[in-house]
């Protein structure tokens, strides 16, 4: 098919496939879409080994990375602030709050707020990405995303150096303009309907609100998001004006992917009324699953989520020790046991292998373009 992005990265179907599975990357990739895996909670070492193995897997097909350095973070620029700084300001209810909601279930939080953590956030701050994008350029990269907010402005300098495209989710045609002043060579316009950080607009509004706002920067791209897992609605979005798709929910029930098998058996029950948008696990808001733990943040008399990174530093280690005991059939923790998702969920009813997703993708994208076609007497 026809887009000026599968010249410009050396593909032959414009589906983009966010992922923290190497695995999802590598195959999305063969099959002829474009992998973008997820970096933001890597260490440097530990993306080292990632981009390692999918180089030798890859058979030299593209791929990129996706990474989250946001405009706006509680002590963005105070990069020599230590995991005890970041804890001291955690206030003590909210801890208390986590607490009483893993007891409501059954879970024992025993030494829950002394397990190791890992990032404490760094990787969001100009310091802590710049190591990332060290090692994510020593790789035969061909596209770099920011996941939240303008891409800094040593990301974009580098990535001009390398020959490397600049992404940038948005989810307001705002943003998007000031993402194109800033000088990205693709937008990821998505709506809300999609998992992980999202705004309020719905995908099918945004996306043609985005492509008129931005009309002066004819050389920037744009990626669909938002609630997309079939080709019919990736095909809706490119008579939009949209130059191809970017998805993340569809690849968690792949056979490939690392979900959690007890979260994905909820997704794979779940209808698309069964996600919810929360502050609860950022800071910032975020679609995920509704399960036991994101209702309790919404209840009345929940504490206000902090900002982000704090936020993650009271929810990563409730969440992570919930789905070791989801996992294990824990009933309590399987009942609390969440993760990101689209609405788009309700779609996914069956297991499948990533291969066969793209495929399927295209022979839907392929069917709706026909339908299309034959509507013009």
């Amino acid at each position: 098919m026809l887009s000026k992005l599968n010249e410009k990265l050396g593909i032959e179907f414009p589906l983009f496939a966010f992922s923290h599975c190497r695995d999802v990357i590598v195959e999305v990739s063969k099959a002829g879409g474009f992998g973008v895996l997820g970096a933001a909670g890597h260490t440097p070492e530990s993306l080292e080994i990632e981009l390692k193995w999918i180089d030798e897997h890859i058979d030299g097909k593209p791929y990129g990375i996706d990474i989250i350095v946001p405009t706006s973070l509680d002590s963005k620029e105070s990069s020599n602030l230590t995991a005890e700084d970041l804890e001291a300001r955690i206030p003590p209810e909210h801890k208390a709050y986590v607490d009483s909601i893993l007891a409501q279930a059954g879970v024992d939080t025993k030494d829950l707020w002394q397990r190791p953590r890992a990032g404490h956030g760094d990787n969001l701050r100009e310091s802590g990405a710049s190591a990332i994008v060290d090692v994510a350029f020593n790789h035969p990269i061909k596209m770099i995303v920011n996941a939240l907010g303008v891409p800094p402005k040593f990301m974009l300098e580098r990535a001009r150096a390398e020959g490397v495209m600049v992404g940038a989710l948005t989810g307001a045609k705002e943003h998007a303009i000031k993402h194109c002043e800033s000088g990205v060579d693709v937008l990821i316009v998505s709506g809300t309907e999609a998992g992980g950080h999202c705004g309020e607009v719905s995908t099918l509004v945004l996306v043609p609100e985005v492509l008129e706002a931005i009309s002066d920067f004819p050389q920037v791209s744009v990626l669909a998001a938002g609630g997309i897992v079939t080709g019919k609605q990736m095909a809706a979005c490119m008579a939009m004006g949209a130059d191809g798709a970017w998805c993340g929910s569809v690849w968690l029930t792949t056979t490939e992917a690392e979900t959690n098998p007890a979260v994905k058996e909820k997704m794979l029950a779940a209808n698309s009324r069964q996600t919810v948008r929360s502050k609860s696990r950022t800071g910032k808001y975020t679609r995920q699953l509704r399960s036991q733990w994101t209702d309790a943040w919404m209840a009345e008399g929940a504490p206000t989520p902090l900002p982000m990174p704090l936020q993650s530093l009271v929810s990563e280690p409730a969440l992570k020790l919930i789905d070791k005991l989801a996992e294990a059939g824990d009933p309590g923790a399987r009942n609390l046991a969440t993760y990101w998702v689209g609405q788009g969920v309700g779609l996914m009813n069956t297991s499948v292998s990533t291969k066969t997703v793209v495929y399927d993708f295209m022979e839907d994208y392929a069917n709706a373009a026909e339908r299309l076609a034959n509507s013009i007497a």
